[in-house]
Parts: C-alpha cells; structure tokens; sequence
C-alpha cells in the first residue's frame, strides 16, 4: 500500500489486526525494548505505546516484526521493485518478457524526490530531551535512536542525486554530550557517510546532517538497504513506497527536509570534534563499547502534529533487524550474478551476527574438461566477493561449488556447511587474510575495525563421510571434556578459561595432543568453547558462538599443521578457539527487576497477556 506516512500504517495494521494498542503507561528506559523482544520471539503484532512515561509522544515497535507482515505493508510494490531489480541484472529482459516490465517507467517516474513547499514535519519543534529516551539494555550509555534515516550530501557535489541515507546510530543522552545540544553519531566501516565526511574534513568544513525519524516506512527500508555508491537511496524509497520522496526547502539550511517525516533533526558534524559514544547493546549479541566518534550540534528539531516514534531493538540474532534483511536479500538477490559474475548465491548468516560468517555458492569454469580437483574460480569469486560493500566486513567465507550439488541452498546452513565439510582438504583450502578490517561491533580481532579474513573453499567429490556420534576411543588432554556433536562432521570441547597467555598455551597444548590420525580427526571441525552444552544444545547456538567469538589469525589451528610456501594447512582436524577472551565486549543480559515487571504484563488479564 503507498503510505504517505507512518500513522497511515499504523492505522492499517490496526484495521487488519496486526498492531495491539497499549494504553498502560510504558517506561521507555529498559521496559519497552524487554516487551519488544517477547513480542517479537512470539512472532507478535505491531505495538503501539500510547503513553510513554514522562513523555508527550507515542512509539511504535515491531513494524517489520514478521516476513508476513513486512511483505504485507510493502504488497503493492515489492513486485514493482523486483521487476525494476531484474532488469538493472538483465536489461535485455524487457525485449523477451515485455509485457511484464510494461510498469517498469511508472515505477522509475516514482524515484524522482519531489520539491514541495512545506510539510506535516514542520507542524512543531521541541528539544532532545522531550524526544523518548529509549534506552535498550541496562549498561547502554544512555538513550539512543534505533530507527534513524541520517540524510547528508557530499560537500564536492551538493544535492540529493549525490546524497546518502543511512541507518547510523544516535546517542541522544549519557556520555559528554551537552544536554539539549549534542547528540552522538556512530558509523561503522564501510558506511556511505563516511565519504561525505572525509570530504568535508578535506575541505575543512562542517558536515550538515538531517536525522529523520518514522514517515513512510519504505524509507526505514531504504536507510537499510545496501546500495551500490551512486544509486540513490531516495529513489528506492520512492519506488518502494509507491508515491515520489517529497523535499521541502528550510530557509537558512542546505539541506532539503523529508516532508512527511514525523521527526527531523538538523545538526552539523564539526569535523575537530570527537567525544566517546556508547556503550550500546548490539546486533553481535554483545555491547559495543565507547569509542570516540562524531558529536552532531544540534540546530533544530521539528516534529509533526500527531508525531509517532518507531523503534527497534538489537541484540543477539534473531532480532527485528533479521526480518530486514531477510525482506533485502528478497528484493535484491537477482542481482547477485551480474554484480559477482560466476556467484550464483551468498548469504549473511544471521544467526553468527550477519558479518561474521558467509556462504556463496559459485561455478567452476575455467577448465570445464576437466574434472574439478580444487578451487580455481571460487577463489577468484571469494576475493569479489569480499571486496564488495558490506560483504567485505565478513571474517569467515565458506565457499562451494554449484556444479557439485545444484540443489544446495546457502539457506541451509548445516547442509551447506556438511558439504563443504565433506569436502574440504585444510592443507589446501584455507586461505587467509590477514592485518584487514573487519565489522566495527566485532570485538573478536585486534582491535577496533581491525581483525582477519578466511575463506574455507572446497569442490570435488566429498573426500570423508562425516561422523554423527562420537568415537568410543576418544581421548581429550587434561583441563578439555564433555565433548558434544554440533553437527555432522564438527564438535565442540569445554576448554579450560583463564586469562590471554594461558588461553593461547591451552590452545597450542590441544593441538599438540593429537595426530592426525586420531580418532578425534574423524571430526574435520573441533571447536574449543566455554560451555559446550549450550553449543551443542542448537544450530544457532553453535553458529553464534563458533564465528563471533573467533579471529581467524589467532583462535584457527589445527593438528599436525604446516606451513608450505608461506600457506598454512594441516592434515588433522581443524581447531577454532572460541572461547570468550578478555578483550571481548560483554555479554547482553536483562535487567531482572524490569523482567519481573514486564512478567504481569504478559500474565493472565495484563494489558499484553495472550502475546507470548
């Protein structure tokens, strides 16, 4: 449906059954986002948070809480970006298939921003501290917004055909910032933001930034979506909400203000200004820790008259954003073989924390006569593919070959690692990466943004038939026990914990335990965690551990390793060290009196019973 704004959805999830009103007083520190978590576990509605607690505006929550609903807000028009999509991968599809790309130039009419005089966003103005303070988790460093679209323009080429919309954190309280007049901006590596701001500090200007919140919801989508640079984020904004993005002009500021917004900061980003931002509970399943980033002063702050204030929570996977991503690998995976030519699928794995793990599948044609007895192509594809956007941030690339089972699915996790696994020779397909960067959030590697790479690339025919139970003459080395199967070919060990130097003596001590002809090497993948009870208790479980806790150049090893020609392998099992070191960030953990709070409200004849 086109929504010309954010009410206008609510209204309609509501007449269709899809929103539960809330009309009992909700604290927005720590209360709201533990009932936005349950409501989202229970694939329940959208919330709507009638009274907020010393708070004159509403907040909404869990918009895009299920696959079902999000394709239910955009039903009108996903097909129409599809279509628009598959015809940016194959232009020539419009001669073969022409009366389905017959809407194709209405849809493009609709990516055009349209200059208005005015709009519903400049009905009022108030101060940040008026604004709902949500705060998610109990040692954030104070309120934040969690659904920002931050709006800037690059300095050398100003207008919205060159301008980037982004979903980057705000601090909007806590830390150093001036009450009322600064607000912590948070970009990560590889944001298109960033451009702007090297190029204002170039230019020694400052950076003039819009942070809106809420309007029509495609524009939430657009600040998500990972655009190639160049294609505008306004104008799939457009074109997924049905009706062209209205800019209003604001005298005295360059920047054009989303018409239909219901909130709008205007503020600057002095390029000599840096403060410590964070902490903040996040997508990782861990708090990423203060850090010094840019302060925006802010000038104004419009709102319109029946303004709502959306918000997510974030996490340990999964989480709201999870069905964001899953709805933009929906929408764009036609686009995958044109932008990696020979890459027939990637995906994200949400469950290890979205960077920290990937699977492609790509097809080996260099020598199609003969038969494939290692990675040739896929290794050409592997470095594409980490060179591209957001994809570079990954730190473990699983990669197999689609002429080996085209019925794979990237989707599935455990059967794709089980191929690969099956396959897989470590003296040969591991190759590393090292002294690169890696996801901000991920406190695995070095240091901030810093860490390593490895791509795991297998073809052929499976060379070993993956073990399912553990052998009867297992042994383990003292201080390692309660070995557990994760899956088919891959075990996890209770390794003992201690400070750096003992953990990396403890690593080295169990990979020098065994040769490769060990009966623990029937098992390719050994994995040393803190609990191997709660690894083994689920896929997820295994997944989130094993990739977000490891670096490859330090925590992977592996028995009877060698180093060949500057490559490192090794005949026996690999060993992934993922255990919690002492430079990881914390763990996320609930607020237990809040939780006992939230609990009558779930309970028998609370306002949210029936929701869990």
């Amino acid at each position: 449906m086109s929504y010309a704004s954010l009410r206008d959805c609510v209204d309609d999830l509501e007449r269709t059954g899809q929103l539960r009103r809330l009309d009992v007083e909700v604290d927005a520190h720590l209360e709201a986002a533990e009932i936005q978590r349950r409501v989202f576990r229970a694939r329940g509605p959208a919330v709507y948070f009638a009274r907020v607690k010393g708070c004159r505006f509403p907040m909404i929550s869990n918009l895009f809480g299920t696959m079902e609903r999000a394709r239910f807000i955009f039903r009108d028009s996903l097909d129409k970006v599809r279509r628009l999509i598959e015809l940016r991968a194959d232009p020539a599809a419009a001669w073969k298939r022409p009366l389905r790309y017959a809407g194709v130039p209405f849809t493009l009419l609709r990516t055009r921003p349209r200059r208005v005089a005015g709009g519903p966003v400049f009905a009022g103005q108030v101060e940040v501290g008026e604004l709902p303070q949500l705060q998610c988790w109990p040692d954030d460093g104070g309120a934040f917004i969690t659904l920002p679209q931050v709006y800037s323009e690059d300095p050398e080429r100003p207008g919205p055909a060159h301008s980037n919309l982004g979903m980057y954190r705000i601090q909007l309280s806590g830390g150093q910032y001036q009450p009322n007049h600064e607000v912590g901006l948070h970009y990560q590596i590889h944001r298109g933001i960033g451009v702007h701001h090297a190029a204002a500090i170039r230019r020694g200007e400052i950076l003039r930034v819009n942070v809106y919140v809420g309007g029509p919801p495609a524009m939430t989508l657009a600040a998500v979506m990972p655009l190639p640079e160049g294609v505008s984020e306004l104008g799939f904004a457009g074109a997924l909400g049905g009706r062209r993005v209205r800019l209003a002009e604001q005298k005295g500021w360059p920047l054009p203000v989303h018409a239909d917004a219901d909130f709008c900061l205007l503020a600057e980003v002095d390029p000599e200004v840096r403060k410590p931002e964070g902490p903040f509970g996040d997508h990782l399943g861990y708090y990423s820790l203060a850090h010094d980033f840019p302060v925006l002063r802010v000038r104004r702050i419009y709102h319109r008259a029946e303004a709502i204030w959306p918000f997510t929570v974030v996490g340990r996977p999964p989480q709201e954003d999870s069905v964001l991503g899953s709805l933009i690998h929906e929408i764009t995976s036609p686009l995958i073989s044109s932008v990696l030519p020979g890459v027939h699928a990637v995906h994200a794995v949400d469950a290890a924390g979205v960077h920290p793990l990937l699977l492609a599948m790509g097809s080996e044609r260099y020598v199609p006569f003969e038969e494939r007895q290692e990675p040739q192509e896929l290794l050409t594809q592997a470095n594409a593919i980490l060179g591209q956007g957001q994809l570079s941030l990954a730190k473990y690339l699983f990669m197999a070959a689609f002429d080996d089972d085209p019925r794979l699915d990237v989707h599935d996790v455990s059967a794709f690692l089980q191929h690969v696994l099956a396959r897989v020779d470590w003296r040969r397909d591991l190759h590393f990466q090292t002294q690169t960067t890696i996801d901000t959030l991920d406190y695995s590697g070095t240091g901030l943004n810093r860490g390593s790479k490895l791509v795991l690339a297998a073809v052929g025919r499976p060379r070993r038939t993956l073990p399912t139970a553990l052998p009867p003459g297992l042994r383990l080395p003292d201080g390692f026990a309660d070995a557990r199967v994760c899956l088919p070919g891959a075990i996890a060990v209770r390794a003992p914990a201690s400070g750096s130097e003992g953990l990396a003596k403890d690593f080295a001590a169990f990979c020098a335990a065994f040769r490769a002809d060990d009966p623990l090497c029937a098992f390719p993948l050994v994995v040393l965690v803190d609990d191997s009870e709660f690894c083994g208790r689920s896929l997820e479980n295994f997944l989130w551990v094993t990739f977000s806790r490891s670096n490859p150049a330090t925590d992977v090893g592996g028995i009877e390793a060698a180093t060949v020609h500057k490559h490192w392998g090794c005949r026996g099992s690999l060993v992934i060290d993922a255990r919690r070191k002492p430079h990881h960030a914390p763990l996320l953990v609930e607020d237990p009196q809040v939780t006992a709070r939230v609990d009558g409200m779930f309970a028998i004849g609370g306002p949210l019973a029936g929701l869990e």
